[in-house]
């Protein structure tokens, strides 16, 4: 069985229990590069091939799961984050769906969760904001849809999550400010999770600045929105007294 498993942010015990459990019994791991820990990859059963598919294309991993599949093996093919956010997952279920390889996913803590939670904000605060849009841009990688750019996308002011676009935080932060206005809270969070993690806090006016000062350039996420510094907010109505029990 092949199974997709989300590695987490960084930190090696982010993980679920079934995801940990997966590795542990698979004599077969491909992962990501550097993005998973080498906490985690210890956790491999000894004797275990351990593949770093880093530079590989899609053929060659594809050749790996489907080759210790017919050995009757178990792959745990780990992701950083969750496997359902930009993780090009999808393009290699398509091809073991026509090899007629059997798989499962187990999902992981995404990266703009474990951000929110070293940020200590929740990123749906009532009365502030209550929709997250989670997207990325599109230079040195595959174009985004028709409708999808930051301007149309950021009309609705809703909490906005980046995912590797730091190294376009000057343009990015120059669209979004049309709408969101430039001093709108913005935070970057690299490496979250991790020993080695890095929080930069400002607006869509300075943080581009603060970002090149701090030199970050990648595995970060870009956070944009009110639900930053929200103070006077009202209370949700989930736990009112006088919501009906």
């Amino acid at each position: 069985m092949i199974r997709f498993v989300g590695a987490g942010p960084g930190a090696a015990d982010l993980i679920t229990v079934r995801g940990q459990r997966v590795i542990e019994t698979s004599p077969v791991c491909l992962y990501a590069g550097s993005l998973v820990p080498a906490d985690l990859l210890a956790r491999c059963p000894a004797g275990a091939r351990i593949v770093d598919t880093a530079n590989l294309d899609l053929d060659q991993i594809l050749a790996e799961m489907t080759g210790a599949h017919e050995q009757g093996l178990d792959v745990a093919r780990l992701h950083s984050g969750d496997p359902s956010v930009f993780s090009a997952m999808a393009e290699q279920m398509r091809r073991l769906d026509a090899a007629g390889v059997p798989y499962e996913v187990v999902p992981g803590v995404p990266a703009f969760a474990a951000a929110a939670a070293s940020l200590r904000r929740e990123l749906t605060v009532p009365g502030v904001a209550q929709t997250i849009i989670l997207t990325r841009t599109s230079e040195r990688a595959t174009p985004m849809p028709p409708g999808e750019d930051l301007t149309t996308l950021g009309q609705s002011r809703a909490t906005m999550v980046l995912h590797l676009a730091v190294q376009r935080i000057e343009p990015v932060t120059a669209e979004l400010a049309g709408a969101y206005g430039r001093d709108c809270p913005v935070a970057v969070v690299a490496y979250a999770s991790r020993d080695d993690e890095v929080i930069i806090r400002g607006t869509l006016g300075d943080i581009s600045e603060l970002v090149r000062a701090a030199g970050v350039k990648r595995t970060a996420v870009i956070i944009v929105g009110r639900v930053l510094t929200a103070a006077q907010f009202p209370d949700s109505h989930l736990y009112s007294v006088a919501r009906a029990r």
